[in-house]
C-alpha cells in the first residue's frame, strides 16, 4: 500500500481520517476562543498559553494509572466517549459569564477523562492497515491535523470579527458531535487489544517501556523540543493579537507540507535519517522572532519552522518496531500524553518567559527566540541516544519487545 488511493479505499480509514479533521476544527477553534477569552480577561501570556495548551497537564494526573484504558477498553467505545467528553465540555465553555477559573476547570476534566482513550485511535489505525503502511496513515492523518488547523484558525480567525467566542465554542461541539456519530456508525466494533486491571497494568507498562534504553530517547526526541517550539506558538496572541489566526494556519500549513513530503514522497531509508535535521528545522526560524518580525515575515518563519514537525514520523516508525503488538495502544498513549504534557510545559515557560521580559510583542518575540534555543540544546543532547534506535526494522517487519 503506498499511495493515497489505496489508502483511502479502505473504508475504516476514510472514517477515522474524516473524524480526525473534525475533531482537530473543534479543538482549533475551540482553543483559539478560549485563548481570545482567556487573554482579554486577564491579560496574562501564561495563562493564555496555558488555556490553548495546557489542558493536557491535567491528562498527566491521570496517565500514571489509566493510559492502558487505550489496550482494554474496546476502540470504537473509547472513540465515541472521548468526542462525546469534548463536545459536553465546549458546550459548557459557551455558557455566558463563566469566569476564567471555571474555564480552566472543564478543561482539566476534560483532559482527564480524555487521557483513558488516548493510544486508542492510532492503535486502531495499526490493526486497519498492513504495517508497512504505518507511516503513510499517520503521515495522511497528520495531513488532516495541518489542514483543519489552517482552516480552522484562518476562518476562525475571521469567525471571532462577526460571533462572539461563545459562538465559536458552538461550532465546535457540533464538529465534536459530528464525530462520535461518524464513529459510531462508520467503524467496526473490535475487541479490546488486551485484559487485566487497568491501573497495574499501565504502570507496569509505562515502567517497561520508558525504561527501555531503545525508547526513551524516542519518547524524550517527541516531548521536548517539539514543546519548547509549541511554547514559541502558544505566544502568536501576545505577539499579533486578533492577527494570531493567520499564524496558527501559516504553521500549519507547514506542517502539512512536511507530512505530505516526508510521508509519501521520502523513502524509509531517508526520512530515518532525516531524525535530526529536521528537528533543528523546527527551532532555527524562531530565532528571528528576537528581532520582531512583520507577520508576513512572521507567517513565513512559522510556515519553514513547522516543516519540521515531520519529524514525529519516522520517530514514531522507530517505536512502532520496538513496540509488542499488545501495549501498541498505551505506547501511543503514552507517547501522546507526553507529546501534549510538554507541549503545555512549553507553554507555561514560554508565557513565564514573555512575561519577565516585558510586556508587548518585542516581548514575545523575544521569548520565542529563547524558546527556540532552548530546543536546539535539548535535540543536541539527544542525538547519542536516537543512534541506539537506527537498527530499527523496517515497519512491515513484526515489531519487538523494548531492551
Amino acid at each position: 500500500m503506498k499511495t493515497y488511493r489505496e489508502l483511502f479505499g479502505v473504508a475504516e480509514f476514510r472514517t477515522l481520517f474524516v473524524t480526525q479533521c473534525l475533531t482537530m476544527a473543534a479543538g482549533a477553534t475551540s482553543g483559539l476562543a478560549l485563548g481570545t477569552i482567556v487573554h482579554a480577561e486577564t491579560g496574562s501570556a501564561v495563562l493564555t498559553g496555558l488555556s490553548m495548551f495546557g489542558g493536557p497537564l491535567a491528562a498527566l494526573l491521570a496517565s500514571g494509572f489509566v493510559l492502558a484504558a487505550s489496550d482494554t477498553m474496546r476502540p470504537r467505545q473509547a472513540l465515541v466517549l472521548a468526542a462525546c467528553v469534548v463536545a459536553v465540555a465546549d458546550l459548557l465553555q459557551a455558557v455566558p459569564g463563566l469566569p476564567w477559573p471555571a474555564r480552566f476547570g472543564l478543561l482539566a476534566v476534560m483532559w482527564l477523562v480524555l487521557s483513558t482513550a488516548a493510544g486508542a485511535g492510532m492503535a486502531l489505525m495499526a490493526d486497519i492497515l498492513p504495517r508497512e503502511a504505518f507511516v503513510l496513515g499517520r503521515s495522511t492523518l497528520n495531513i488532516a491535523v495541518g489542514s483543519m488547523q489552517v482552516v480552522a484558525y484562518g476562518v476562525g480567525g475571521l469567525l471571532l470579527l462577526a460571533l462572539s467566542p461563545g459562538q465559536l465554542f458552538l461550532v465546535a461541539a457540533g464538529c465534536s458531535l459530528l464525530a462520535a456519530l461518524l464513529l459510531r456508525t462508520r467503524l467496526g466494533d473490535r475487541a479490546a487489544r488486551a485484559s487485566g486491571p487497568v491501573v497495574r497494568r499501565t504502570r507496569e507498562v509505562n515502567r517497561r517501556l520508558l525504561g527501555s534504553r531503545v525508547l526513551r530517547p524516542l519518547y524524550l526526541s517527541s516531548w521536548v523540543p517539539n514543546g519548547l517550539i509549541v511554547g514559541c506558538e502558544a505566544l502568536y496572541i501576545p505577539f499579533a493579537g486578533q492577527q494570531a489566526g493567520y499564524l496558527f494556519a501559516a504553521t500549519a500549513a507547514g506542517m502539512l507540507a512536511g507530512d505530505v513530503v516526508v510521508g509519501r514522497f521520502v523513502p524509509h531509508d531517508v526520512r530515518d535519517r532525516l531524525v535530526n535535521p529536521l528537528r533543528f528545522l523546527l527551532a532555527a526560524p524562531f530565532l528571528l522572532f528576537w528581532f520582531e518580525p512583520s507577520i508576513g515575515v512572521a507567517m513565513a518563519l512559522g510556515l519553514v519552522a513547522a516543516v519540521g514537525y515531520a519529524d514525529s514520523l519516522p520517530l514514531q516508525e522507530r517505536m512502532v518496531a520496538h513496540t509488542p503488538d499488545d501495549t501498541l495502544g498505551q505506547m501511543m498513549g503514552l507517547r501522546g500524553a507526553g507529546l501534549r504534557v510538554g507541549q503545555a510545559v512549553g507553554a507555561l515557560l514560554a508565557g513565564t518567559t514573555a512575561d519577565l521580559l516585558g510586556v508587548g510583542p518585542d516581548a514575545a518575540g523575544r521569548a520565542m527566540a529563547v524558546m527556540a534555543v532552548a530546543s536546539i540544546v535539548v535535540s543536541v543532547a539527544l542525538v547519542p541516544g536516537l543512534a541506539r534506535s537506527r537498527s530499527a526494522p523496517h515497519p512491515a517487519t513484526a515489531p519487538r519487545a523494548p531492551r
